[in-house]
């Protein structure tokens, strides 16, 4: 339970200081690099280009997402729509353009800087059938049965427990309802100090599950035709490999990465589906 709770303070705290840049507080002076061992480059480095995508907010992009999950949502116009984890609103705003005026989209995010700022992106947008709520992934704020659609990007592998958040998707979705997650997945072993990096776990990286465990949790809480509709592999940088490896780590996490048995090995975002049981 400490470490749990440990961990969703580490996390808190980068993303709320990442909110802070976004808003031109804090001592960074641009979003993509911040002050000294808060380097943020690990938070930049794998999102997918959302400029040319409907409803696209420019202020509401920070840059933290690893795939494009309504691309693959099946969002229907007057769907009620909960993105997990939407930060400063990026793809509550899309989604929003979906589902148009007849429908309703909310965002649930557990760092008060980050509902600050997308209310204030929403603000001057002008959405009334926007809302953006303070809340746990593992406690998800909404009653029962409630979603036609929840999405997340690169947000659930950040969470301690993803047995009770999955529960928590399956307990708001409406039966017959589906998700679609884009998430960051390993095939293989991950180097221990890279796992111990409290700023990649940050960055959607270390906290991130085997791939068979990840699909299997889902499966666990009873989501079926589940399905991955997209996959891609995640290189990181050598200045941030640097950070936390010596040369001879470096070399030997790019031998294992190298290693072609079954699947390639390595870290991958992955965009995966599941729809809840009817009975």
């Amino acid at each position: 339970m400490t470490s749990s709770i440990n961990v969703k303070q580490t996390i808190k705290e980068k993303y709320s200081e990442i909110a802070l840049v976004a808003q031109g507080q804090g001592c960074c002076g641009s979003f993509s690099s911040c002050c000294g061992s808060s380097n943020l480059i690990s938070f930049t480095m794998i999102g997918d280009e959302y400029k040319n995508i409907d409803g696209y907010v420019p202020e509401a992009d920070l840059g933290l997402g690893c795939g494009l999950p309504t691309e693959y949502a099946e969002i229907k116009k007057g769907d009620t729509v909960v993105d997990l984890g939407c930060g400063a609103g990026n793809d509550v705003f899309i989604a929003r353009s979906i589902v148009g005026e007849e429908g309703k989209v909310i965002g649930i995010d557990m760092t008060e800087e980050m509902i600050k700022k997308a209310k204030s992106n929403n603000l001057k947008i002008g959405y009334d059938n926007v809302e953006f709520k303070l809340g746990d992934i593992e406690d998800i704020p909404l009653p029962d049965n409630i979603a036609d659609v929840v999405v997340s990007n690169c947000v659930l592998n950040l969470v301690p427990d993803k047995v009770k958040a999955f529960s928590e998707i399956y307990r708001i979705l409406k039966p017959g309802a589906h998700f679609c997650i884009s998430d960051v997945v390993l095939r293989g072993e991950l180097n221990e100090e890279l796992k111990k990096s409290a700023e990649l776990y940050a960055g959607c990286v270390a906290g991130a599950l085997q791939q068979d465990d990840y699909l299997q949790i889902i499966s666990s809480i009873g989501f079926k035709d589940i399905e991955i509709k997209k996959t891609k592999k995640i290189d990181l940088p050598e200045e941030l490999l640097a950070l936390y490896l010596s040369e001879q780590g470096i070399k030997e996490y790019k031998e294992n990465l190298s290693q072609r048995v079954g699947l390639p090995k390595g870290i991958f975002s992955i965009t995966v589906i599941g729809t809840k049981k009817i009975n």
